[in-house]
């Protein structure tokens, strides 16, 4: 990862998740679609081990896994340069080295565009004798599907999609983390910042909105089911800690837009607010936060994906990130234990695949005491994010928050079970998208 960060600050930082491209239903590159039955992995289906890296392999699984006739096929939206590829890189060469995989067993295709050119690239790797091919970008979405309609006896996983569980395709696959669950351990670390700052008396008048809260502010791509339920989480893990927040969210309509981000977040900082959570995958933000910052603004920021404190030294907190690694474990171990493959996965802090990044030396005292124990609640069950009781829609808590499972832009499917909100479970991606009391979007 430091040899990571050096090349992309030799590339002035503008890492790009470019594979976060968007469906016409709104979900994004990070977006998957799931049945009920096939939604989350259990033992049963083979899951990969609580961290990347941790299951490890004995001299004689290594034979095993070197010794078979397992080819695997990457498919990749970009290189090593580009930050979301990079991070599914990683996590690939970390799981094959868990499972003793063997570096001629992958065969990689970089910076595949999304259109034709990945179908004959899947094509291409069929034909060199792969068994598994990954695409990792949504916009291949459709052509890995193609190919898999073709190719029966190969397994093929389009990552972040969303079609899986309508195509009627048995080798074809969809996987996305809950991510919403390390956003939520990421706001807990702001409204730690947000409780420090108030009780310091360090906030102005104009930090707080005409109700008295504190504001904060969200930079996100779309006004998609995915932003939506991650900056909810993110909200709500602010509140868990200081109740007395609003939230202002700017859209940049981009995933990725080094400069729309570094002036959305500026704006922000404008009217007032102090902490820039992100769902947008530059360094824009926390750029703009940290030379607000130096010029002496009360400002903190909240990245994604990627630790942010190269960039933002004093104002970044922390950045909710994915462990691609426990998926790949996950998919790989499958395909060597002969083992079918979930047609939707979707796993969180539970087996390790989520998580947020080192802490900066602005976060508030105690704040590491406190995430620990936040992420202990999540493992064990005994925190849900998306609590029904711990939020209103128009002034009151919900009882029913439909899902648009069949992708055809109306909600169709009760998300709510017991008072919880399911997310990621009757799919893998994202499906939130309630407008909650206390944020506002403004554009």
């Amino acid at each position: 990862m430091k040899k990571f960060l050096a090349l992309m600050l030799a590339l002035c930082m503008t890492f790009s998740l470019a594979a976060c491209g968007s469906s016409d239903d709104g979900s994004s590159d990070d977006a998957g679609s799931a049945s009920t039955a096939s939604a989350s992995t259990t033992e049963e289906e083979g899951e990969g081990s609580e961290a990347a890296g941790e299951a490890s392999s004995s001299a004689e699984g290594e034979a095993t896994a070197a010794d078979s006739d397992l080819k695997i096929g990457i498919v990749l939206v970009g290189d090593e340069n580009e930050g979301y590829t990079y991070a599914h890189i990683e996590g690939i060469q970390t799981a094959a080295a868990a499972l003793g995989i063997s570096d001629d067993q992958i065969l990689w295709k970089y910076s595949i565009t999304e259109d034709e050119s990945c179908y004959d690239a899947c094509i291409d790797l069929v034909e060199s004798g792969c068994t598994l091919v990954i695409t990792n970008s949504y916009g291949h979405q459709s052509y890995c599907q193609q190919a898999a309609s073709e190719y029966p006896d190969v397994q093929f996983v389009a990552l972040t999609g969303d079609t899986a569980n309508q195509s009627g395709l048995d080798n074809f696959h969809n996987a996305f983390t809950c991510v919403y669950e390390s956003r939520y351990v990421s706001g807990v670390v702001a409204g730690m910042k947000i409780a420090e700052l108030v009780e310091s008396g360090t906030l102005s008048d104009d930090n707080y909105d005409a109700d008295g809260n504190v504001k904060i502010g969200y930079v996100g791509a779309y006004p998609y089911a995915e932003v939506v339920s991650g900056y909810t989480a993110f909200f709500l893990g602010v509140q868990s800690v200081y109740e007395n927040v609003s939230m202002e969210v700017q859209y940049t309509n981009s995933w990725f837009d080094l400069t729309g981000e570094y002036e959305a977040a500026k704006a922000l900082i404008s009217d007032g607010c102090v902490i820039i959570g992100q769902h947008a995958d530059s360094t824009g933000a926390p750029s703009a936060c940290q030379e607000m910052y130096e010029s002496g603004t009360t400002v903190y920021s909240v990245g994604y994906n990627i630790d942010m404190l190269s960039v933002a030294p004093d104002a970044a907190l922390t950045s909710a990130t994915n462990v691609w690694a426990v998926y790949y474990e996950y998919v790989f171990g499958c395909m060597l234990n002969g083992e079918a493959i979930a047609t939707d996965w979707a796993e969180g802090y539970e087996t390790g695949a989520v998580a947020i990044t080192a802490l900066g030396d602005s976060c508030a005292e105690g704040t590491a005491d406190k995430v620990a124990e936040v992420e202990a609640a999540l493992m064990d069950g005994s925190l849900q994010v998306f609590d029904c009781s711990t939020f209103t829609v128009d002034g009151e808590n919900p009882t029913s928050i439909l899902i648009d499972m069949d992708l055809d832009y109306v909600g169709d499917t009760e998300g709510v079970v017991d008072g919880v909100f399911q997310e990621s479970t009757l799919r893998s991606a994202p499906g939130f998208s309630a407008r909650i009391d206390g944020i506002t979007e403004l554009n």
